[in-house]
């Protein structure tokens, strides 16, 4: 190549090697080759017969060459010039469609529209069908270690007596045998909630967990406790924890989609993101829960308004009197209380 000139430079990668070596770029007429520091000359190419990659924003450009080498440089206005001069700018689309902000106003426009109605319709139907399709085993496995890791690490084993687990445990029974599972269905443990405090949850398997501090805060109001209860049935019913995962998994997905990789900085930001996006089912969950809670102590011959005095404690001894907002994960106390005295007029016929 007599009358070569030096079109750009960068590394060249030889075929079938990961060895980077510093090298130019250059073109002679319709033929190109890479030239090595040592003036040797390898990977000759015709500029027809090059493959070269797109330009998107300061990525470097790779030119593959038809034995396998390929040579990156970072100089894409050379590159540009030189697929120019050749007729081969076709795939600048992507560099045109960046430079030319209105357009990319509408594309971005258009792909956040296409997330909201993902996420608004397709969402929530794939949660059913993940709900749906996720068998027993798994939210046995799950509950199991769940239960497991929580005993390692934040609960404790129960102070109650015998006596007092067995009165729990018997009209709890008596309540979960009017549920849809069973009494067999669920089983309920007591733990010492230490830092978790006065609480009661419920896994997907159907196990439930009543903590010390809540049958102390009740205060001897056993029928407060079982409408507690009768309430984490309802979501094992609904099956709140399952459809709140695969939402959270599927929303966090969604925007990891949208914003591609950003670092583990960004994931953790958008991620907690995803459960605010959330927080409306939440909601909606405990809403559903109470109304089950009602339900199931009304059939049982218990008193249905029993969860709303567990609310009504958390006003007076937590100080728990706010509305609902933006930010809250359940339904605001005050709310809730109405909410569950209605309901419950209305199971009783009244």
């Amino acid at each position: 190549m007599a009358s070569e000139v030096e079109v750009a430079r960068g590394i060249w990668h030889p075929p079938g090697s990961n060895k980077a070596l510093e090298a130019a770029l250059l073109v002679d007429g319709r033929r190109l080759a890479v030239r090595l520091p040592d003036r040797s000359l390898v990977g000759e190419e015709t500029v027809g017969g090059m493959v070269v990659s797109d330009r998107i924003g300061r990525i470097p450009r790779r030119i593959t060459f038809a034995d396998g080498g390929m040579f990156e440089t970072e100089d894409n206005d050379a590159i540009e010039m030189l697929l120019t001069a050749h007729r081969r700018n076709r795939g600048l689309w992507i560099h045109e469609l960046e430079r030319f902000h209105p357009r990319l106003i509408g594309l971005v426009v258009l792909v956040f529209l296409l997330s909201g109605l993902i996420y608004r319709y397709a969402l929530p139907a794939l949660v059913e069908v993940a709900v749906w399709a996720t068998p027993p085993v798994v939210s046995d496995m799950m509950s199991s270690g769940t239960l497991a890791s929580l005993d390692k690490a934040l609960l404790g084993p129960t102070k109650l007596s015998t006596a007092e687990q067995r009165k729990i445990r018997d009209r709890f029974n008596e309540i979960a045998g009017f549920s849809s599972r069973g009494r067999t269905g669920y089983v309920l443990h007591f733990r010492d909630g230490g830092y978790i405090g006065p609480n009661a949850f419920a896994l997907p398997d159907g196990a439930l967990v009543l903590t010390d501090q809540l049958v102390t805060m009740a205060a001897g109001d056993t029928e407060m406790i079982l409408g507690v209860l009768a309430h984490e049935i309802g979501h094992v019913e609904k099956h709140h924890a399952l459809r709140q995962m695969y939402r959270a998994a599927g929303t966090a997905g969604l925007i990891m989609l949208i914003a591609g990789d950003i670092g583990s900085g960004g994931e953790e930001i958008l991620t907690d993101g995803a459960a605010l996006l959330a927080l409306s089912y939440s909601r909606g969950s405990e809403a559903e829960a109470d109304r089950v809670s009602v339900e199931l102590m009304y059939k049982a011959g218990h008193d249905p308004r029993a969860i709303g005095r567990f609310f009504k404690l958390l006003e007076d001894k937590l100080g728990d009197k706010g509305g609902t907002n933006m930010l809250s994960t359940h339904p605001g106390t005050p709310e809730r209380r109405q909410a569950i005295d209605d309901y419950a007029r209305q199971v009783e016929g009244k």
